[in-house]
């Protein structure tokens, strides 16, 4: 992909036409605000110990190795290769492209789970109308004034931060749990609008994996908490798997049971399902219980034997719509699954195309045609 076919997809973004020195400038910066979330900036982004602290004060499940994840994960996707590799896919000056103002109600259960959208509706040349969780509004905050800061004086991201009603937006994108999509369904019903709702992960082992292998899938389980829609919650197993053999593996995730939260999720779950004589394996940090259902609570990780591997790709591929995607040794013994695949140990680390319940984000926001006469709503 030549750079400048890149710088094209930027100069969209400004909706103007900017010469070859402005078009790197814009490049530039978001390359270097990846370098601010990589920590490649002395004391800044995840090097920053008040940001980190003050994100933690904030919520408490945002302790200092979430937060660093996060931030690493996101400025991975800013990699000069990966940004060239992933908005060559769009044809950016094929139609008008005016302003629209993109209501974005983000999500709060991982440390910056809504900058994606924040990034894309920016992208795309777009004002974020940005209504931040009470929970993750500190990294949120301090990621675009980052990003604002890289570019040149007099060019400004179009932000408005809202606390209380969202009024006068275009378009929508919205995450929530089921019980809220309800509500946004209905104020939201006039616009166009992508609302996402809660979605987990699973993991399928064969017998053959290494041990190299199953510490990595213990990244998927226990990183953030087991709280993301990424997240391992459920594990499917061969018939006659030694669960001993986690247990041994995954002894270095031990430090997770110090964190109160984590401990008090893990010693309710065990007092309930112990008084209800639930057969449960533990070790002092999970949980393991055999469940049919895919969403296991904070501090325990469900699990399931399988025979017959066909039988059970089917029916993931029946329970799509609650599955973000499955970890797997080799995703390639998988072909043409409705459910991506991905390998084990790296469900926490999306590039910017593998987008949330398969729904592209830079599609939908080029797609917002001029001629559209969207009507405005608002939320509380």
């Amino acid at each position: 992909m030549a750079m400048g076919s890149f710088s094209l997809g930027l100069e969209r973004t400004f909706g103007a036409k900017i010469g070859t020195n402005m078009r790197n400038t814009l490049e530039s910066s978001l390359v270097h605000l990846g370098e601010w979330l990589r920590g490649e900036i002395p004391n800044r982004g995840p090097n920053d110990e008040l940001l980190l602290s003050q994100a933690e004060m904030q919520n408490r499940w945002f302790n200092e190795d979430s937060c660093k994840d996060a931030m690493h994960g996101c400025g991975a996707m800013l990699e000069a290769k990966v940004l060239r590799d992933w908005l060559q896919r769009y044809q950016w000056g094929a139609e008008s492209n005016d302003v629209k103002r993109i209501g974005l109600v983000l999500a709060g259960n991982l440390p910056l789970v809504g900058w994606h959208d924040v990034m894309c509706t920016l992208l795309t040349g777009h004002e974020a109308v940005i209504k931040a969780s009470s929970s993750d509004s500190v990294l949120m905050t301090a990621v675009v004034e980052a990003w604002q800061s890289f570019l040149p004086e007099g060019k400004k991201l179009k932000v408005e931060w809202v606390t209380g009603k969202m009024s006068d937006v275009d378009a929508v994108i919205a995450t929530g749990s089921a019980n809220t999509n309800r509500y946004f369904e209905y104020y939201f019903k006039d616009l166009p609008r992508i609302l996402r709702s809660q979605r987990t992960s699973v993991a399928i082992l064969d017998g053959s994996e290494s041990n190299e292998e199953i510490e990595a899938l213990g990244r998927d389980v226990f990183r953030y908490f087991g709280m993301g829609c990424r997240s391992v919650t459920k594990l499917y197993l061969p018939v006659g798997f030694d669960l001993n053999r986690l247990f041994k593996i995954w002894i270095e995730w031990s430090h997770i049971a110090n964190h109160n939260k984590y401990a008090n999720n893990y010693d309710y779950h065990k007092a309930v399902w112990l008084l209800n004589q639930v057969d449960l394996i533990e070790n002092g940090f999970v949980l393991l219980k055999e469940d049919k259902a895919f969403l296991s609570p904070v501090g325990s990780l469900f699990y399931e034997s399988f025979s017959d591997m066909s039988s059970l790709i089917a029916h993931l591929e029946a329970h799509a719509n609650d599955l973000q995607c499955i970890a797997v040794r080799n995703p390639e013994d998988f072909r043409d699954s409705l459910v991506p695949l991905v390998p084990l140990g790296t469900t926490q680390m999306p590039m910017p195309w593998d987008y949330a319940d398969g729904v592209d984000t830079i599609s939908f926001l080029l797609g917002l045609s001029s001629s559209q006469k969207l009507k405005p709503s608002h939320v509380e």
